[in-house]
This record gives C-alpha cells, sequence and structure tokens, in this order.
C-alpha cells in the first residue's frame, strides 16, 4: 500500500486560505510508463532570480515502511528555468507519514538559479516523486527512535 492524501485543512491552513485548500491535486503520473508521480502547485507562484521558496503542496504520502519517497524538480523546470530543490533531492521517509508536527505535509523548498523572474500558474507540475524500497546493512545495530515530529526532526 502507498499513495498521497491531502493534508487536513487545519494543517494546510498554516500557510494558505480555503480557497487555495480546494485546489490541491493529488499527484499522478502523465503516462503509462512514468516512474514519478507529479506534484502540482495549487497557487499561483512568482519566483524572483535567485529567490527561495517554500511551497505547502498540501500532500502527504504513506508507504511501506522499507520504502522511500524521492522527490526531483521536473527536468524541464530545472533545464528550461534554472529551478532547483534546495536539499537537490527530497526523501521522504515513510514514517513522515501523520507525524506530530505537521501530518506528513511535504514542504517543496526550490530556488530560482536564473536570471530571470518565473511565473508558474495552479495546476502547473513542479516536482516529481518515486516510490522506491531501501535496503538495510545487515550488520546495523536495531534502531528503536520513533520520528516525533517533521522536518528536521530526525538528528
Amino acid at each position: 500500500m502507498r499513495g498521497f492524501e491531502k493534508v487536513s485543512k487545519n494543517e494546510f491552513l498554516k500557510y494558505f486560505d480555503e480557497q487555495v485548500y480546494a485546489n490541491i491535486k493529488l499527484p499522478k503520473r502523465s503516462t503509462q510508463n512514468s516512474a514519478g508521480y507529479d506534484f502540482y502547485l495549487p497557487f499561483d507562484l512568482s519566483i524572483k532570480p535567485k529567490e527561495r521558496i517554500i511551497i505547502p503542496s498540501g500532500i502527504k504520502a504513506y508507504m511501506q515502511s522499507d520504502e522511500v519517497l524521492l522527490l526531483m524538480v521536473r527536468s524541464s523546470l530545472g533545464i528550461k528555468y534554472g529551478i532547483r530543490l534546495l536539499n537537490q533531492v527530497g526523501v521522504i521517509d515513510s514514517d513522515y507519514y501523520n507525524n506530530l508536527d505537521n501530518e506528513g505535509h511535504i514542504l517543496i523548498a526550490i530556488e530560482n538559479t536564473s536570471e530571470n523572474e518565473l511565473n508558474l500558474k495552479a495546476g502547473d507540475r513542479i516536482v516529481q516523486g518515486i516510490f522506491l524500497k531501501y535496503l538495510t546493512t545487515t550488520e546495523e545495530e536495531k534502531v528503536e527512535t520513533i520520528r516525533s515530529g517533521g522536518i528536521g526532526s530526525t538528528k
């Protein structure tokens, strides 16, 4: 089982209003063989040259305990317009889902590295998420720590 859900209205209202909340679209694949699920921008956005911004997606993801969701900027935005993720690749762990801080709300931190302002519209595809299984080492000590928060909560 893996998939996407909208965060609660209360979580999203920390960033925007109810009208924007109504515009949130769940990620989906664009073609039959696409690996990535496209995330849609729920509001219009202008990003100035060299500006960094955090985009609340309104989305959370659930997956198996041995899976991860990786987020990458869509190649068209990166190549044509100089948009990049501030963390290069977003790593959404399975235990990020429904955490106490922000319900697992996926926030997308991007930067406009170009010399031109970029204007995006609600419904534009901004990043793509790919679910992957991962492996652990055989000699690993058992990890007992349970996630209790959102971004930056694992130290």
